[in-house]
């Protein structure tokens, strides 16, 4: 089934008098890249919940949200003896470089940020608690993914549809191309030359050169790269495989454009080349 790298999950549950807030946000990537924001008391449970991330999500750019709120669990709140220590000895220093004496430094140092720290003890049980709510998020945002790779699998199937109906009107304009380049060819040498011309040659020279407008193999190529195509559409985590086929795609078209020598079919070139644009800008967003 395809899946989209764009999902969004979340979940909640109160453990251990807390509130704990799950949010994970994913979008497209070329390797997996976690972005992990946890409360430092938590930070025994990031192991788990790296693997928890890498199993259920596998790629893309991964942001993780976790808050707590409404603590009541235990915790005593402590001076940060290094960090007062630290910005009295700035103060200090500055009062006697300025030759300020009259300095009352307690009421400086009690409006200085992270002066004051909490102290929280976590159990192993919300350690665990956190990780598998975690989970749950995270599957819910897998669940998003595939509902979106669906959209996604609807889109590309009509692209690439188009493409193939592009295709059957340049078999049908190409049956009467050969003919008419003959004519061409023919009208032309004999506008050029004067007297007879030897019909053998001329008609060797024709298929020699007739051959090199042939797009027979390439048109052959591009429906087996397209039937190819849809048969992995549906395939698990196929993204990069049908980016390859889309290469190949693109190259047959290309090379048709380039010996059909018709206007009609250069219209369809064109058009063909602007729906597969389509389905490698949708492919970008594909697992």
């Amino acid at each position: 089934m395809l899946q989209s790298m764009t999902g969004y999950g979340s979940a909640s549950a109160r453990v251990g008098g807390k509130k704990i807030d799950i949010e994970i946000r994913s979008l497209n990537s070329k390797q997996q890249d976690i972005n992990l924001r946890l409360p430092f008391m938590y930070n025994k449970a990031e192991p788990g919940i790296r693997s928890v991330i890498a199993e259920t999500l596998e790629r893309g750019k991964i942001d993780i949200s976790i808050n707590i709120s409404n603590g009541k669990g235990s915790g005593t709140t402590s001076l940060n003896k290094e960090v007062a220590r630290h910005y009295y000895n700035q103060m200090k220093s500055f009062a006697k470089e300025i030759n300020e004496k009259n300095v009352q430094y307690m009421p400086l140092l009690s409006q200085i940020p992270d002066l004051f720290k909490m102290e929280e003890t976590v159990n192993e049980h919300e350690i665990e608690a956190v990780v598998a709510l975690v989970s749950k998020a995270a599957q819910a945002a897998a669940k998003f993914r595939q509902a979106e790779g669906k959209e996604l699998a609807k889109d590309i199937q009509a692209n690439l549809l188009s493409i193939e109906k592009k295709a059957d009107e340049v078999e049908k304009l190409d049956i009467e191309r050969i003919p008419r380049l003959k004519e061409k060819l023919k009208a032309k040498v004999t506008e050029d030359i004067s007297g007879k011309i030897d019909m053998n040659r001329f008609e060797q020279e024709i298929i020699y050169y007739i051959e090199k407008f042939d797009i027979n193999e390439e048109k052959a190529r591009l429906k087996t790269h397209c039937a190819y195509f849809r048969q992995n559409l549906h395939e698990q985590n196929g993204g990069r495989k049908l980016g390859f086929i889309t290469q190949e795609i693109g190259r047959e078209i290309n090379t048709i454009g380039s010996k059909a020598n018709d206007s009609g079919i250069q219209k369809l070139v064109v058009e063909m080349k602007d729906e597969l644009e389509k389905i490698k800008e949708q492919l970008l967003n594909v697992l």
